[in-house]
C-alpha cells in the first residue's frame, strides 16, 4: 500500500492530499476549482505542467474529510504531524 502524504492547517481549516513524490519539488501549473454540489466545501485539484495531477486541496476540510485523516495530518503550522 502507498503511504499519501496530507497536510492541515487547523487555523484556515485546509487540507492538501499531496500525490507526488515525498521529497520532490513539484509546483502546480494548473488548478482546477471545484464547487462540489450540496457540500459546504471547496476542492482545487493541481496540475503539474505535462497535465498530471499533483495534488488535491480541500478547504473547510474538517467538513469534507473524515476526522482520522486530519489527525493524523502533517501540520505545517507544528513543524509536522
Amino acid at each position: 500500500m502507498t503511504d499519501v502524504r496530507v497536510t492541515y492547517d487547523e487555523a484556515v481549516d485546509a487540507a492538501y492530499v499531496h500525490l507526488t513524490e515525498p521529497r520532490a519539488h513539484v509546483t502546480s501549473a494548473r488548478m482546477y476549482p471545484c464547487d462540489p454540489v450540496d457540500t459546504d466545501g471547496m476542492i482545487n485539484l493541481d496540475f503539474d505542467e505535462q497535465g498530471r495531477l499533483i495534488g488535491i486541496e480541500v478547504l473547510a476540510a474538517s467538513s469534507q474529510l473524515p476526522e482520522y485523516l486530519l489527525r493524523s495530518a502533517e501540520r505545517p503550522d507544528c513543524g509536522g504531524a
